[in-house]
Formats: structure tokens, sequence, C-alpha cells
């Protein structure tokens, strides 16, 4: 197998996202199948930033879309997930993602962030569980709390945003598939929790293996 990256995958997603965890696996086992030939980007996509009211998690929406396709998509592919008790604002999770990213734990924290919220039901908008789940991550809890508050990946987190702006992206999962040196013109999208097959297909046609 080449030991070069051939193929850049973007994929913009948000921590209060269900279908982004559910892409989770998928895109793990991307990796596992491809190697260094693949490289996968994870990108912020706060899909409801202040002043934009956050769900109800009572609410019949949400109750409604768990029924109807987060637990059947769930059972199919082998996860537990429980609907949340709390619909915080993700913009602090999405921050500390970027953090433990500059300190070489981004993947740690990432699985963190997803598994807490959508397995456990902890509140990600506040930074002492934030905190908690960072040293639980193997993450510096003291320094990402400073970051925090300081605001450290504040623009990183809305550079990631304004991009997937002037991309048309307007809703997460989704997946940017091209060369690695081709613009974001040449891109392929896949929209939402795809299956591991569609993946692995649209990898194989870029790298040329299919016809």
């Amino acid at each position: 197998m080449a030991t070069s990256t051939l193929i850049r995958i973007d994929v913009w997603s948000d921590y209060v996202c269900p279908f982004c965890y559910l892409e989770l696996p998928a895109l793990q086992r991307l990796q596992q199948a491809f190697g260094s030939q693949v490289k996968v980007i994870w990108r912020a996509f706060e899909l409801r930033p202040d002043p934009k009211p956050t769900l109800d998690p009572d609410g019949d929406y949400l109750h409604t879309t768990w029924n109807r396709s987060v637990y059947p998509m769930a059972a199919q592919r082998g996860m537990t997930l429980k609907l949340p008790p709390v619909q915080p604002r993700s913009r602090l999770a999405l921050e500390s993602a970027a953090f433990a990213g500059s300190h070489g734990r981004f993947t740690a924290m990432h699985e963190a962030l997803f598994t807490a919220f959508f397995e456990h039901g902890r509140d990600i908008g506040d930074i002492g569980v934030l905190c908690a789940i960072a040293r639980e991550a193997g993450v510096d809890a003291g320094a990402l709390k400073q970051a925090l508050h300081d605001g450290r990946h504040t623009a990183e987190v809305l550079d990631d945003q304004r991009l997937a702006r002037e991309l048309g992206v307007t809703g997460v999962p989704i997946i940017l598939l091209r060369p690695l040196d081709a613009p974001w013109e040449q891109a392929l999208p896949l929209r939402g929790a795809v299956p591991y097959d569609t993946l692995h297909t649209a990898v194989r046609q870029l790298l040329g293996q299919l016809p």
C-alpha cells in the first residue's frame, strides 16, 4: 500500500449532532482500510450558535427524530446512543477539540466528547464538564480551562464555519472527498451519515481503482 497521502477527506460535524457520531466508526474503518492514502480532517460546524435557540430535550421534534432515525441507525451500526437530557451549545466543545488537537490529542478528545454526550448525557456546554472529559482523554484540563476562558481557539472554529458557508454547507455531517491537491470545486460531497460501503467506493473511485 502506498505510504503517501492521496485523498483528503474534510468532515464538518458538531458534537450535538447524533448523525455525526453515527458516522465516526465508518470513517475510522475507512482510515484502517486505506491507511496513509487518506487523510481525514474534522472541521467545526456549530448547528445552533448563540442567539439561535437550542432544541428542547423533551420536545416532540427530538423524540420523533430519534425514534424514526437515530435509534434505528444506531442499532444497525451496533452503537448505543441515548437521547441526552440536555441540549447545550457546542461552541466550547468545538474549541476544546481544537485545543486538544494543538496538543496532539484531537482523536482522543473528539471521541470522548461524542461518547460523553450521546452515551452518558453529560453537559458538554459546561466548562467543568469539558475539563473532566479532557482529563479522561489525557488532555491538560487546567490548560484547557484557561484556553477556553481566553477564547484561544474561537477563531479556528469560526474559520471552519466561514469556510463551510463559502462552500454552501448548511447541515452536518457533510464529507468532502478530493485528491490531495485538488481545488474544492472538484470535491465529491457525501451528505449525512452515509454507510461505510459508500465511503469505500468513493475513495476507490478517486484512487482510480474503479471505472
